[in-house]
């Protein structure tokens, strides 16, 4: 390999050398391979939140089949078995999955309305990520310690993004229709 402090009579006999010799490097690799691995992650990061969007357009959320406003929790207990714990909420009752880092809430007649994940992928997003991909949120609000970022995904699904103020990351997402 030609070293980066070489003579311009080296860099001269390099670079008429055979095709297969290394260019002279205008920056330290360690510095390249930090751009690449930012712009990899960034790109990743957006990728993911792109898809989030477009999973909870059809009321899903990453990993998990059951949709809100079309699935049952019936569906859902058949499958996964009994939740860990179950306690009602605001207008439904809300199932935990520990395991699964899942959360669904449902209504009387057992309709999935929202659906919960804190999967640990998610929980590495921040604000300015969320922002970066998606723009600014239609909502905000704050519930005790958290903020609700809320995305209108459609018609029928919002998407939002629940960020405790002690890590200024993503804590769980929310599917949610109303």
């Amino acid at each position: 390999m030609i070293g980066l402090a070489g003579s311009s009579s080296n860099n001269e006999q390099a670079n008429s050398a055979s095709p297969t010799t290394m260019p002279t490097a205008t920056s330290s690799p360690t510095e390249t391979n930090k751009d690449t691995a930012n712009a990899n992650s960034q790109n990743s990061d957006k990728q993911q939140l792109k898809e989030l969007i477009e999973l909870a357009k059809k009321g899903k959320v990453p990993g998990v089949e059951y949709a809100a406003h079309t699935g049952l929790i019936d569906e859902v207990e058949a499958d996964w078995g009994k939740p860990d714990q179950q306690e009602p909420a605001g207008k439904g009752i809300y199932a935990t999955y520990t395991d699964e880092h899942v959360v669904f809430g449902f209504n009387k007649g057992s309709l999935i309305f929202d659906v919960r994940s804190s999967d640990s992928a998610l929980q590495k997003l921040t604000l300015k990520q969320i922002e970066g991909a998606l723009g600014k949120p239609d909502d905000t609000k704050v519930n005790g310690e958290d903020k609700i970022y809320t995305y209108q995904a459609n018609d029928q699904f919002q998407l939002k993004f629940i960020i405790p103020n002690s890590t200024g990351k993503v804590g769980h997402i929310s599917v949610f229709s109303e």
